[in-house]
Order: structure tokens, then sequence, then C-alpha cells
């Protein structure tokens, strides 16, 4: 049982149901989306992979080694979780070495190679535009009329945008990790502190969040918000938040319920960040392949959670794994 909330609440009231998401990989599935073209020369090799049953961060060191290159030189656009299929583009550092047939070909025999491209440079984090997602939800116990109701209301309107709970780690142990490192920690020192400083901050942002969706008023525009085009919440950070007025109060009066969290970003140097609180849903579509199957085909935004949706309609119980970031 953790000692941090992993559950935040809804725009909708309860939820309508239960089902199992990810008795196997294949329920679900994820494809990168990348809206810029490739460059079609330059240093680096960049190749689409489909795995299954293999996490971005493996992939990646695993690439480094079939290529003979440092795990920095091999670049990627978002993590992707080890339990589903995913599609995405990894880039590999190749200066000097245009032939890349048998890298591509050892490649191959570990993973499905797609798509294949010379490009300029390194890909990094938020590169791509979003990921396509298709889930199936099992042993849905939900009525279906009322599910499909609460779908079309949720596809107008968007979704709280919040960091899914495989963001912190089984039992919240992320978080813990951030708490026992204090405020030591620097951003890129190494991949498990920047997952625990990464997780502590998204945590502060679902807890602002949550306030904001209490308070109903999570789809306005605050005054004292530094953006101006849609509203956005803390990405915590060395001097706490860029907000100011009545939103700035608000945001410090729940981070300050949470000292020990607060207290990892005392003298990080990590600048505040925002993050969008809405996130809308591209093509949200829906059907039922068998009785008590919900099937859900959508779009999201970079950075955005296919479990934030999920838990606006049910509550999930155990498959295999709980969620992609899908980032």
């Amino acid at each position: 049982m953790s000692r941090w909330r992993l559950d935040w609440p809804t725009t909708s009231g309860s939820r309508l149901g239960t089902a199992v998401m990810r008795s196997q990989p294949e329920d679900f599935q994820v494809v990168e989306v990348m809206d810029a073209p490739f460059s079609g020369d330059g240093e680096h090799l960049c190749l689409f992979l489909e795995k299954r049953g293999d996490n971005t961060e493996f992939v990646a060191r695993q690439l480094a080694g079939m290529a003979g290159i440092r795990s920095f030189d091999v670049g990627f656009c978002g993590l992707k979780d080890r339990h589903a299929v995913t599609r995405q583009w990894f880039s590999l550092y190749r200066p000097g070495k245009p032939d890349d047939a048998a890298l591509i070909d050892a490649i191959g025999q570990r993973w499905t190679v797609l798509e294949q491209a010379r490009h300029q440079r390194k890909l990094r984090r938020g590169d791509h535009s979003g990921n396509r997602f298709c889930l199936t939800l099992r042993d849905v116990t939900a009525d279906p009329e009322a599910l499909e109701e609460r779908l079309a209301s949720l596809r107008d309107s968007g979704i709280p945008n919040y960091f899914g709970p495989q963001r912190f780690g089984r039992d919240g142990n992320n978080l813990a990790q951030a708490v026992a490192q204090g405020d030591r920690p620097r951003r890129g020192r190494n991949f498990k502190a920047g997952m625990a400083f990464s997780a502590a901050r998204s945590w502060l942002f679902n807890e602002v969040l949550a306030e904001r969706v209490e308070r109903d008023d999570w789809r306005e525009i605050m005054e004292g918000d530094p953006w101006s085009a849609e509203p956005s919440g803390p990405l915590w950070g060395d001097g706490g938040t860029r907000a100011g007025g009545d939103l700035e109060r608000i945001e410090r009066d729940v981070v300050g319920r949470h000292p020990e969290m607060a207290g990892v970003f005392a003298s990080t140097r990590m600048k505040p960040e925002r993050r969008s609180l809405r996130l809308p849903i591209s093509g949200l579509a829906w059907c039922w392949p068998e009785p008590g199957c919900l099937q859900l085909d959508f779009q999201l935004a970079s950075g955005g959670f296919a479990t934030a949706l999920v838990a606006e309609i049910l509550d999930v119980v155990a498959g295999e794994g709980n969620g992609n970031p899908a980032s």
C-alpha cells in the first residue's frame, strides 16, 4: 500500500464499473506519430521499430550495444511501457557510416523494422506530435449505454491531463526515492534519479490538478496563469511556480500540504515549468468486439496518458500491467 495518493478525482463523478486492462500486450497498442519529415540525410540513422514486451529504455540500451555507440547517442521521443505492443522511432548516431544494411539486418532479428531514414539530428523527448492508441478492455462490468454516453461527453470536453500512476512506480516507489534523495539530484545525473525527480514534480502537478477538478474550474484560465491560451498547472521547480495572483496562492497551498515532496525542489536549480490542465482526445471511437469487451481508438498529444481516459470511465483491475506512459 502506497503512502502517496495514486488515484485522483474524475470530472464525471463515480466511475461506471470495472474492467481488466492489458491481460496481454496486444490489448494495449501504441503508434508514435511524427508530423515533421526526416531530412533524408545526416549522421543519425532513424528506425521505426515494433516491439512487444520491451520498454523504451531497455531497447535503447540494446541498440547502443548493437551499434557500438554510447547509450547517450541513441535518441527517442518518448518512453513507452513494457506491457504493450508499441511502434516508435529511435535514432542512432552513426557519423561516417553510410552503409546501414548489416546493422539493420541484425536489429531486425530482435524487433520488426517498419521504416528507416537518415536525419541530421538526434531524436529528443517531445519531438513527436502524439500517439495513437488502440486499447482493449475486457470483463467490463459497466452498462454499455452509460459508457458510450460518458465517452461521447469526454470526446467533446477533453479530460484532466493527469500523469498516469505508472509514472510513480510500483506503490509509489519513485516518489519514495525522490523524497529519500531530497534536493541532491540534478536533471540528467542518471536515469533512476531523473525518473524519481520527474515523478515528484508529476505527482505535485496531479495534486494541483485534482484541486482544480474538485473546484470545477480546471477548464478556466485563472488570473495569474502564465499561459494565456489554455489553463495550465505547475511543474514544480526551484522557486516553486511561475503563476501569480490567486492561482499562485492555490498552487502554493496545495504543494504546502506536502512539505516532504516540496522539499525535493528546495535547491535543485530546476526552473519551474507549466503543463496544460486539459488533454484533448482526437478521433475517439469505440466498439464492442464481443460482449463485455470494449475497444477504444484515439490519439493524444505527446505527454498524454491513455490511462487518464480509462480512469474517467472505469476502475481498472489488475491485468499484466497498469498502463502506458506513451509520452
